[in-house]
């Protein structure tokens, strides 16, 4: 099983202008998409992409340890990487492609306000003032239900 760090190097060689919080969404819509179209149903989400969890942070989904390794970035683009293709499934590379098409070309900010209008994120943040800081997790099954509910 490949890492939410193999997910954010392909992400980091593959997409333009990232910087940390964009690379927390790519990897959260990665990882997203991977289980909505690797599973059957809600009931059971075995296949994940990898093996971190999402938290409902105040600028979107974000994953604590992917946030530390990159934050000394700040807003500022992460330098490019190697590109790490060849480690991944055809499935898992064929969903780390979609994501980079539809979601690539945005930014931080217009990611986190798509993350904002979705239920996974809302769900997790239950009701909490937009500012405060959470670490709530953001359910699988809500993803899934979610993006699901869009294909």
């Amino acid at each position: 099983m490949v890492t939410i760090y193999d997910v954010a190097n392909w992400f980091l060689a593959n997409s333009p202008d990232v910087n940390n919080k964009k690379l927390q969404k790519l990897v959260y819509y990665a990882y997203a998409w991977f289980l909505t179209l690797n599973n059957e149903n809600a009931d059971e989400l075995s296949n994940r992409l990898f093996d971190n969890r999402f938290e409902a942070w105040v600028h979107g989904a974000a994953d604590p340890r992917l946030y530390e390794k990159y934050k000394m970035y700040g807003y500022k683009t992460i330098p490019k990487t190697q590109d790490n293709s060849d480690m991944f499934s055809p499935d898992e590379l064929d969903v780390l492609q979609q994501v980079n098409e539809v979601y690539g070309e945005l930014n931080g900010n217009a990611l986190e306000s798509i993350c904002h209008q979705e239920l996974p994120w809302q769900n997790a943040r239950n009701g909490l003032p937009p500012n405060a800081p959470s670490h709530n997790p953001i359910a699988d099954v809500d993803m899934f239900n979610c993006y699901a509910s869009r294909l």
